[in-house]
This record gives C-alpha cells, structure tokens and sequence, in this order.
C-alpha cells in the first residue's frame, strides 16, 4: 500500500500527488466531457421548459452541446495544470510597475500567461454557450411564429436575435478587455470623446442602414416572404438584417440590397397587388375585312371579361396599321395571384384568341415582303408578278 511518503516525493519541482491530481483530473475531464455536457444542457432546458414543449430538448442539446464542452475542457485543463508548480513559476519576463512612490520590477510566470489565456478561453465560451441560448430561443419563437398567418413575426424575430447578438458580444469584448487585459472599460468608453465621434461618422452608411432597418419594420412596407421590386432587383424578401435586406430573385439568387436603399428608392410590394396585368398586339393579315376584323375584336373582349380568372375591365381594340399587318392591342387583367394558375389562365386566353382569328376566317401576319418586277412577256406586254416571303 502506498504511504504518504512516496506521494510526497519531488520530482522535477512537483510531488508525485501534484502529478497523479494532474493526471486524474484530466482523465475524468475527457473522459466524462460528452456526458457531462449533455447533463448540463439538459438541466439548462429546464429553465426554458415552460416556454418551448418537450419536442425542442433535442434542438437544445445539439446547440450547447459543443461550447459546453469547450468549456468543460477548457476548466479542466485550467484545473489540472494548476496542480503543478513547476515551471508555472518561472519568470519569464519583468515589467515596471509604480507602487506608491516606487517603480517595481514586477515577474510575470508562465503561470500566469497560462491563467491570462485559460481566463480568455472561459469567457469566450461562457457567452458562445450565451449566443446558443439565444439562437434557441429565436428557433422556438420562429416556430410559434410559423403558427400564425402574420408574417411580421416571421420578419421580427431574426431581426431580435441579431441585435441581442450584437449586444451579448460588445459586452463579452468589453469583458475580456476588463479581466483578462485588465482595461479600465469604464475609463476606455469615457475616453473615446473625440474617437467616438470620427467612428461615428465613419460608419455614417451603416448608421443609416440600421436605421433603415427600424423604419422598415415601423412602417412595414414589406414582410418576410413578400415579392417586391426595387431598383430592378425582383424576388421574396428572405430576411431583414441590420445592415442590408436578402432577396431571392427569380433567377434563384441572392440579391442583398442595403436598407436606406429599402426604404429610399421607388419599393413595389407585388404581393399587395390584386392582379396580374396582361399586355399584348396581336397582327391580322391585311386580307381581313373590317367585318371580320370588329367581330374578332368583339369576340376577343367578350371572352376575356366572362372568364372566371379575370376582371370584367378587359378590352381589345384595333391600335394601328402595321409593317405587316392590322394591329389589335389586348389588354387584361388575371385576379388569381398564384404564378403557376397565372400562366395557365393566360395559355387559355391566347389559345382561344387563335380560335377566334380563325372562325373568322382570318389569319396572323408575320413580316413580309413582296417583290414585283416588270419583264417583257411573247407578246410584247410586262407581267406582273408577286411573290411572298418571310423576312
């Protein structure tokens, strides 16, 4: 059995208990690392239990799961270390320091170094473990949002958890400066006067677009998962941030569009309109009488404005002569927003026009030219001919 004797023996400036405190420490620390941290994140859903159902435990787990564990490493890496002695006291470097009256050459140890920078990991996983609360906290509130047909909950949500984001990290830079680096925040923030202001002007744009941001949602000129087009960008606002508003085009890309641009240009919200416009011009050949040209044209309007899918304000009218043909300008509007009904709509309109211009015995125009030469025939006279023939 061993006796206190032998765990009190030296070796390189540490006991063999500071060695086997060292090496039992870390050992429990990895090997228990997982299931201490899903133990911990599972006691930290129970303070959030009255808020989500038993269902968003899982979601919970995977978000702390992994800065709980840097954590739990970090502390037990810090607290096993601190068992030995040495070289944590050795000096590394000296620096003068004003006691008093007195300049004092003041050691800095490797332990100490080693504390600064465990110090530093602590923290920064203690508001990594913060920033994943709150990402579960918004994922809990986008699904209730989800619940509801208002969509400016939908939009408000992500636009919450980026500013208490941004908050929770201003406050873990400033407490880093003040433990680790031992900075006066409080003397920092007072003196920045002067700097405050340059910074200041120089994020003037991204002071507006914040702005822009909180006009945005006041005034509510659009919602997450309205279609809207503004300076010649169309598509499904996707997300509305602190700086800039994400557009999926209807090319399937990613437009990003800075707020004051939001809310400075000319905004068309097409998911407030209550119906699709339809514009077109239509050529009859010339051969079309004006008999048959009032009753196509008659036909057409009447078609339009008794179908289901459109408004009774359609009209068709004779615009012009053309190049090629007798031009007739159609113009109506389809009340079903849904695009994919929208085309189906408009494919029946266009095909029973073709009906129409047939029935009547008319036909569509397309360019044409017609060539007549002179030459002289047998009998002495000049034949005329005619040929037709697309461009």
């Amino acid at each position: 059995m061993l006796n206190s004797a032998f765990f009190d023996q030296v070796f390189w400036g540490n006991t063999v208990k500071a060695y086997f405190l060292f090496g039992g420490i870390l050992f429990l620390g990895l090997v228990f690392k997982n299931i201490v941290s899903k133990l911990l994140s599972r006691l930290l859903f129970k303070l959030f239990r009255n808020f989500s159902n038993q269902s968003h435990n899982d979601a919970f787990v995977a978000l702390l799961l992994k800065p709980i564990e840097v954590f739990i490493l970090l502390t037990t890496l810090y607290l096993s270390i601190n068992q030995l002695k040495h070289p944590l006291e050795v000096a590394i470097f000296h620096y003068s320091k004003l006691i008093g009256k007195v300049k004092e050459l003041i050691p800095v140890t490797i332990g100490d170094c080693i504390d600064r920078i465990f110090l530093f990991g602590i923290i920064l996983s203690i508001f990594w473990i913060i920033l994943r609360i709150i990402d579960f906290i918004s994922h809990v509130l986008l699904y209730k949002a989800s619940l509801t047909g208002n969509k400016a909950d939908d939009q408000l949500v992500p636009f919450l958890k980026e500013l208490f984001k941004t908050i929770v990290i201003f406050i873990g830079f400033f407490t880093l400066l003040g433990f680790v680096f031992e900075v006066n925040v409080l003397t920092l923030i007072t003196g920045l006067g002067i700097g405050g202001i340059a910074i200041a002007l120089a994020a003037k744009e991204s002071l507006e677009n914040l702005i822009g941001s909180f006009t945005i949602f006041l005034d509510k000129p659009f919602t997450v998962g309205d279609l809207v087009k503004v300076d010649g960008v169309e598509g499904t606002v996707e997300k509305v941030g602190f700086r800039s508003t994400r557009i999926r085009t209807s090319e399937k890309t990613m437009a990003t569009l800075p707020n004051r641009g939001m809310i400075d240009g000319v905004l068309e919200n097409l998911s407030l309109r209550n119906s699709r416009k339809v514009s077109f011009v239509i050529g009859l050949t010339y051969e079309t009488n004006s008999d048959s040209l009032r009753k196509i044209i008659s036909e057409i309007q009447d078609y339009i404005n008794q179908h289901q899918g459109t408004s009774d304000d359609g009209n068709a009218s004779f615009k012009s002569f053309g190049d090629s043909g007798l031009n007739v300008e159609v113009n109506y509007f389809v009340t079903v927003l849904e695009y994919a009904e929208f085309l189906k709509i408009r494919q029946e309109i266009n095909l029973e026009i073709m009906d129409i211009v047939i029935r009547n015995k008319s036909d569509f125009a397309y360019p044409t030219q017609r060539l007549i030469s002179d030459r002289p025939t047998q009998a002495g006279n000049h034949e005329e001919v005619g040929n037709d023939a697309m461009d």
